[in-house]
């Protein structure tokens, strides 16, 4: 590990959802689920595919890194001068789904985007709590 990497921040959420991997899978893959909760985004899950994701504030550029169905999606998440990665991990349990969201490699010098990620993703999540409600 460089100094570099071992110098990055990341944002960790986790908590267990009462649906299945399969229906959180779907919440975290289909263009107009990801859309009802997080940003609009043209989102393949292809190993390799470029997307992007944008809000009123502007547009994050990604890449599919890592797809195991139903258990890891993980994909480049850049804006600006900031490079990380989004990581989706999925556990099942007896109550549902332990969904552990981690974006790592944020600078030390990168307080606005960590404090940003730090609120944002938990709000991301509740959004898509309410999505998988209403979802079949």
């Amino acid at each position: 590990m460089t100094d570099t990497e071992a110098e990055t921040l990341s944002v960790i959420v986790e908590r267990e959802i009462a649906f299945p991997p399969e229906k959180i899978w779907r919440a975290l893959t289909q263009p107009h689920l990801i859309e009802e909760w997080l940003m609009k985004n043209d989102f393949r899950p292809v190993i390799g595919h470029q997307f992007n994701v944008s809000a009123d504030w502007g547009i994050v550029d990604c890449e599919v890194q890592a797809i195991e169905p139903h258990r890891t999606l993980s994909y480049s998440w850049d804006t600006k001068d900031l490079r990380s990665v989004v990581t989706w991990t999925l556990t099942p349990t007896e109550n549902g789904t332990v969904l552990r969201m981690e974006q790592q490699g944020f600078q030390p010098h990168q307080q606005p985007y960590y404090r940003g990620a730090q609120a944002g993703w938990p709000r991301f999540l509740d959004a898509m709590e309410d999505v998988l409600a209403k979802m079949d």
